[in-house]
């Protein structure tokens, strides 16, 4: 008696696979501008062909990026490989 109230009472409460496919939960609303977040990761890179980038240097000079790439594992280019922010 108590297996057979058991399973009818585990039954009524859970759920299969093909009833909850159909139930519909969406937890955050999803807002992504894909064209702006590209144009935000590629601001600070430079194309080298074949789908690949590397980083160019930080560094400025009256507004103007100096452009060039970065030297193996620094973050700026050779010519300003000491260069250090104020």
């Amino acid at each position: 008696m108590l297996f057979v109230s058991l399973s009818s009472f585990i039954k009524s409460k859970m759920k299969t696979r093909s009833q909850t496919k159909n139930e519909k939960h969406q937890l955050y609303e999803v807002n992504i501008d894909f064209d702006a977040a590209s144009e935000a990761w590629r601001s600070n890179k430079k194309s080298v062909g074949n789908g690949c980038y590397k980083y160019i240097c930080p560094s400025e000079k009256n507004g103007i990026k100096c452009g060039k790439t970065c030297y193996k594992q620094l973050e700026y280019c050779w010519q300003h490989r000491n260069y250090k922010e104020e």
